[in-house]
């Protein structure tokens, strides 16, 4: 009987939480979603190697690159933009946007690959 009781009362009373701000404020060097920079990128493929949740992938072929991020696999550690000696890697200082299905925030980018530069070439009839 006591369960009927407490039940009743529970349906019939207003709620006792207490509502959540629409959005908290996010701390000193909040580390948000990577944004990637594709003309400064080298090839290197760093971010890739280093990203330990595997959210960048990087693949390369004899004429492009290929850049990938999923923020549903990130961890935000940064390692990813610390490891970038192009710069070509930041991360936001907001929290990410709310997303309602897998993969809705990936990014890719395909950059062509810049060939060599020649070697120059020795002079004609050099010296002996």
């Amino acid at each position: 009987m006591k369960m009927l009781v407490m039940l009743l009362k529970s349906l019939f009373s207003r709620p006792k939480t207490v509502r959540f701000p629409a959005r908290p404020g996010v701390s000193n060097n909040y580390r948000g979603l990577v944004h990637f920079d594709q003309t400064r990128c080298s090839g290197c493929g760093m971010c890739s190697f280093r990203c330990t949740s595997r959210a960048i992938m990087f693949r390369n072929s004899r004429t492009d690159y290929k850049w990938s991020y999923d923020p549903g696999q990130c961890t935000y550690c940064g390692a990813c933009v610390d490891g970038c000696e192009s710069h070509a890697l930041s991360m936001d200082a907001a929290c990410p946007p709310i997303y309602t299905e897998t993969g809705q925030l990936r990014s890719a980018y395909t950059m062509q690959r810049t060939p060599p530069k020649p070697a120059p070439q020795p002079a004609a009839g050099g010296a002996q």
